[in-house]
């Protein structure tokens, strides 16, 4: 990320008590150099924004006016996400933080560390396998922390006695697992990770594998059935939780609570007669006449239903394929929340997603390295980074108002400071835990709106952590050298399209509500901080400028009309400096981050394919919802890996395969901008005619083509299942005819 300048302490990185340091931050030397190259580029988007101004001034046709304000449109709304992106580098820090300092402030200031709970939300057994789920949850109890601080919930949004049976056998596996951790001191410890790991081979390591092996042989045993059979289950207590699907009426969107609590710490122990966890299986009730707020809702009943059985001040929110992948990291967090000048106002610690299984090259850009590791660096400097929906702490108090005003909830066994005092499993704590998770508990409160995760939103971590600093809590970027979580990414075109959509509809979710951060935002956090936000929630628009230069410059090349600059004019330099000077810039921030040249390369080429396919169909699918003609759904993303698709992945090949509109406009713009670049090529080599004046069109011709070259060798060369589908590209190739045509006689 660049060398940093000297050391400058947080003023909240040092205790009142003792001179041990807990956290201190650097701000990036390459600051200067960014504000300095802010100023010169902005200078440059105003010359360009003032020629468009002349040339829709000056012109004498109808179709030239036209032309000029179509490109005048898309650099206004390119020239807007650029302005918006200083905001990530104008004052960019890293943090470092001190977890071997932490046990001796907390024994100097007469303090004792505080209890967690853990969250972790899973949605659909055979699109997020529970064996995976179970391997997180794992990963998190064997945390280097007293047992008995720790509860772990595990939501089950879809209602399956898969996942609850899987959970059964990690209860009585981790009795193992947890004491080999910490007798052996482990790293990874989620025991998938373990195993795949050139680990050191014991008796005791073979001994636990083998454990682990039954574990896992049983619980694909029963997702193969579909059910648990009577042979697996063991006991009164698992037939009376596992009955409950036994009757007709249960589905996965209708059925009752069903609250499992597996692991106790004041009763259960491990091998070693040591405490264990609390871990706790939670389904909320659903209904089908009731709304579900998908993963929102699913987290504020988490909150209510730990706040009346443990009530911990910190919660750590967790995706279920995110495990845990430093043991420290708890402790990390707490370096942050316990430093006294920052705690009052501190609402969340972010640590950035990080993914394992990724190919050399990380083909569809999956791993997000500018939105998940680069940007929160630039927010941290200023408020602090939002929040991506996992591996983030919060002060449970940040949930319930701002950090002056408290908003009492409607019950006092839900506010943050109320003190339990009955075990978890007594009778009066399960029935009040039933019923704060009905469907329509919700009903007149403030959940949603004034206390909790927000509704609102497909993208509700986005939401809620603006939400929240809109209210006066910061956040803290916390990024280890060592990645505190390690989690799976797409490895299907399609999927990864599908949840960038998911993401576009979300964002203009926000964009477009009276919480919006051009206006609301800037006014509540500042003029930085609002255009931060900002430019995530204008992400869908920018398929608009995409689209216009991907097919409006070559239909103007294929009937010989010029609309930029000529190669002599000073006007074409400009547009050649703005263009390499920009990617430069994205690149340097990309190497500095420890990527690739090739690496950055996929990711400016997905974001084009994203913006000509998933960000273009988020903004229709959002249209259609803004004017009441659809609505919409949340989609997972799968987490199963097909071997074959795996394979091609591994390989670096392109993965479409499935016939989607959604592939489309993307295949389009390959058909037209190859056509478009052998016209030009032929006419300014063998005609010479006007290659001057149609140069920049080439130009941008070349490019796309470039970029689109995986997209041309699934239409004409691959035989695999992961080709193009025939249909796409016949539908793809009549589209571009009759788009040509109608160009054509445009006058």
């Amino acid at each position: 990320m660049g060398r940093p300048n000297k050391t400058i302490h947080h003023p909240a990185a040092i205790t009142t008590s003792t001179a041990l340091c807990l956290h201190t931050y650097d701000q990036l030397r390459r600051t200067p150099f960014n504000r300095v190259f802010a100023a010169v580029y902005t200078c440059a988007v105003l010359a360009l924004l003032y020629h468009h101004a002349l040339q829709i001034f000056n012109a004498t046709t109808l179709l030239s006016s036209s032309l000029s304000l179509l490109l005048l449109t898309a650099d206004s709304i390119l020239a807007f996400q650029w302005a918006s992106a200083q905001s990530f580098r104008f004052r960019p820090i890293r943090r470092r933080e001190f977890p071997e300092n932490l046990e001796t402030v907390i024994r100097e200031t007469d303090n004792n560390y505080p209890a967690v709970d853990i969250f972790i939300c899973t949605a659909d057994p055979y699109k997020e396998p529970p064996i995976g789920v179970v391997n997180t949850a794992l990963s998190v109890m064997a945390y280097d922390y007293p047992a008995e601080k720790v509860s772990v919930y595990v939501s089950d949004d879809g209602g399956s006695e898969l996942t609850l049976f899987a959970f059964m056998e990690a209860a009585k596996f981790a009795g193992h697992w947890l004491p080999f951790c910490r007798r052996n001191n482990i790293m990874q410890r989620s025991p998938e990770a373990y195993f795949r790991s050139n680990y050191t081979s014991s008796p005791d390591s073979e001994n636990i594998k083998i454990l682990y092996e039954n574990m896992q042989v049983r619980i694909e045993h029963v997702m193969e059935q579909g059910k648990v059979g009577k042979e697996y289950i063991e006991g009164e207590e698992q037939l009376r939780a596992l009955g409950k699907w036994a009757t007709h009426t249960f589905t996965r969107q209708d059925h009752p609570t069903i609250i499992q609590v597996l692991l106790i710490n004041e009763r259960d122990k491990n091998m070693t007669s040591c405490a264990v966890p609390n871990l706790i299986y939670l389904s909320r009730e659903k209904s089908k006449t009731q709304p579900h707020n998908f993963k929102a809702g699913a987290l504020n009943v988490l909150v209510r239903v730990s706040a009346v059985m443990t009530n911990a001040p910190i919660i750590l929110t967790l995706d279920c394929d995110m495990y845990s992948n430093d043991p420290q990291t708890l402790k990390r967090a707490l370096c942050y929340f316990m430093g006294p000048s920052m705690a009052p106002s501190l609402g969340y610690v972010q640590f950035p997603q990080i993914f394992h299984g990724l190919n050399k090259n990380d083909l569809y850009s999956s791993e997000y390295k500018r939105l998940f590791q680069i940007n929160p660096l630039g927010l941290d400097g200023l408020q602090g980074p939002n929040y991506v929906g996992t591996g983030c702490f919060f002060k449970r108090r940040a949930l319930f108002g701002n950090p002056s005003c408290f908003i009492r909830p409607e019950l006092p066994e839900l506010s943050p400071d109320h003190i339990i005092r009955s075990p978890i499993y007594s009778h009066d704590i399960q029935a009040l835990a039933h019923r704060i998770a009905t469907c329509d508990y919700e009903k007149c409160t403030h959940w949603g709106t004034k206390l909790g995760f927000r509704y609102g939103s497909l993208v509700e971590d986005y939401y809620t952590g603006y939400r929240l600093q809109c209210e006066g809590w910061r956040s803290v970027f916390c990024s280890p050298d060592t990645p505190a979580y390690l989690g799976d990414s797409p490895v299907s075109l399609i999927d990864q399209l599908g949840q960038t959509k998911r993401w576009s509809i979300g964002l203009l979710d926000v964009l477009f509500s009276k919480y919006s951060p051009l206006t609301f935002g800037i006014q509540s956090m500042g003029l930085l901080m609002g255009l931060g936000y900002s430019h995530y929630s204008c992400w869908p628009i920018s398929s608009i400028p995409y689209v216009i230069y991907a097919f409006i410059p070559q239909l103007s090349l294929l009937h010989g009309v010029s609309i930029f600059p000529k190669v002599t004019d000073l006007w074409f330099f400009l547009y050649i400096f703005m263009f390499l000077a920009a990617y430069m810039q994205d690149l340097i921030d990309y190497i500095l981050a420890k990527g690739t040249i090739q690496r950055w390369w996929n990711w400016q080429r997905m974001w084009m394919i994203n913006a000509l396919s998933s960000l273009l169909f988020g903004s229709f699918e959002f249209s259609l919802k803004f004017l009441n003609i659809a609505m919409l759904g949340f989609n997972l993303t799968s987490k199963v890996q097909d071997d074959e698709l795996s394979k091609r992945y591994k390989q670096g090949t392109f993965e479409f395969g499935v016939n989607s509109p959604i592939f489309v406009p993307i295949t389009m713009a390959a058909i037209v901008n190859l056509i478009a670049l052998v016209v030009g090529l032929l006419n300014g080599i063998l005609q010479r005619r006007n290659f001057d004046e149609l140069a920049m069109q080439v130009l941008i011709s070349g490019f796309v083509t470039v970029n689109c070259l995986p997209i041309y060798q699934a239409m004409l060369l691959r035989s695999d299942d992961g080709r193009m589908p025939t249909k796409t590209t016949v539908v793809s190739m009549l589209l571009v005819l009759i788009l040509c045509v109608v160009s054509a006689i445009i006058p």
